[in-house]
Order: structure tokens, then C-alpha cells, then sequence
């Protein structure tokens, strides 16, 4: 999985929880909100799909620490997770505030 809330909120002494986008290793048919990363990218073994429909929030306490070889995203690449959410939702980039 991918934690995609910043970093100052999920270190903060009061923030329980993390948002987490899931991983899947089904590549072969990617939908709309979905992302494929390449292994090189992630340090993961294989290439995998970052499903931004299936945005979820987990409880900090669960997560452990990235195995050694595992990268950061980049944050251009969080920012297109975001608007992957965004359609998702069915909110574009363009909708008023």
C-alpha cells in the first residue's frame, strides 16, 4: 500500500490513522482510477497497480516500518494518485470549490 496523507499530519502526535491507497499485482486490465507502477519505482518485486478507488483509511498502529530496497514516492506521483481519487469520485480536476 501507499500512504498518501502527508507526512506532518501522519507523524503528528494526535493522528491515529493513515490514508492509504491498496496495491495490486493484477496489471493486465487497469481501470480509469488505477496507476501502474513499475518495480523499479517502488522497490517492490514486481510491477503493481496503485488502485485509487479503493482509498482507505488505516489505524497507524498496524503499519510497520518499509522492507529495505522499498522507495518513496515521488510527491509529483502522489499528486497523480490525487487526481486518480478524484476521478474516482467523480469529481475532475475543474469542479468549483
Amino acid at each position: 500500500m501507499i500512504v498518501v496523507s502527508p507526512d506532518a499530519r501522519n507523524r503528528h502526535e494526535r493522528a491515529t490513522t493513515v490514508l492509504v491507497i491498496p496495491l495490486s499485482t493484477s496489471i493486465h486490465k487497469l481501470g480509469p482510477a488505477h496507476m501502474l507502477l513499475q518495480a523499479g519505482e517502488t522497490g517492490l518485486q514486481m510491477d503493481c497497480a496503485a488502485q485509487a478507488d479503493n482509498i482507505a483509511v488505516v489505524v497507524r498502529a498496524n503499519l510497520r516500518e518499509p522492507e529495505a530496497g522499498q522507495r518513496t514516492l515521488s510527491h509529483s506521483k502522489i499528486c497523480q494518485l490525487a487526481t486518480l481519487v478524484r476521478i474516482a469520485v467523480g469529481c475532475p480536476e475543474s469542479a468549483e470549490r
